[in-house]
């Protein structure tokens, strides 16, 4: 597999596109509930990077790791709706439920509450048992002063960014990811390039929560 400079992951042998909390509506449901107020753009920006990625690599699966959309009240306008539609076509299209949102039922595509493919299980939630690929903790670290969601890897499990936009996250380093990794985990930056960085260090990072 290949871990993409966007946060999405590819699995070239079988044509596989992974990316986890899309996390759709953000902005609406932060103005739903009161909260701040954002632009609401972010479903726009998270499909542009979402169908240059699958454009790129030719997918013809796309499987999304739970937490597609912010609740299970968000919606995406008609311009966003027919833009999903649009890169669901023609494809085996997968939402794993997640914690925010059970499944977009509302939409096409297999709904499954997590898969195995190969003996690599796919889910929400890590569980740091088997070989495993899953999102949830939208991991963060730290380079040069600047903060990028990254993926952890370690020999038998992935736990990756949130492809989403207005998505907070855990630095790497957080006591509630290191359990999940083994003591060769490395911290792979997404950005313009990817960048490899080990994940246990003598200096620990500062905690931030996830939003």
């Amino acid at each position: 597999m290949l871990a993409l400079p966007s946060g999405a992951l590819w699995w070239a042998a079988q044509r596989t596109l992974i990316v986890a909390d899309l996390h759709f509506g953000k902005a609406e449901r932060l103005a739903r509930r009161g909260g701040a107020l954002l632009p609401p753009y972010e479903s726009r920006d998270t499909l542009l990077r979402l169908d240059t990625d699958i454009s790129k690599m030719d997918a013809l699966t796309v499987i999304c790791l739970g937490d597609s959309f912010d609740d299970a009240e968000a919606v995406l306008g008609p311009d966003e709706l027919s833009w999903l539609t649009r890169l669901m076509a023609g494809r085996t299209w997968i939402w794993i439920a997640g914690n925010h949102d059970p499944a977009p039922l509302d939409v096409g595509g297999t709904h499954l509450a997590q898969m195995e493919i190969e003996g690599l299980a796919l889910r929400h939630i890590a569980t740091g048992i088997g070989t495993e690929v899953s999102g949830h903790y939208h991991p963060k670290a730290k380079l040069a002063g600047t903060a990028r969601p990254a993926f952890l890897i370690d020999g038998r499990h992935v736990i990756m960014p949130a492809y989403g936009t207005y998505t907070g996250g855990l630095w790497c380093t957080d006591p509630a990811l290191l359990p999940l990794m083994g003591p060769d985990a490395l911290a792979v930056l997404t950005g313009q390039r990817t960048i490899v960085v080990p994940v246990h260090t003598k200096t620990a990072l500062p905690r931030k929560r996830r939003a």
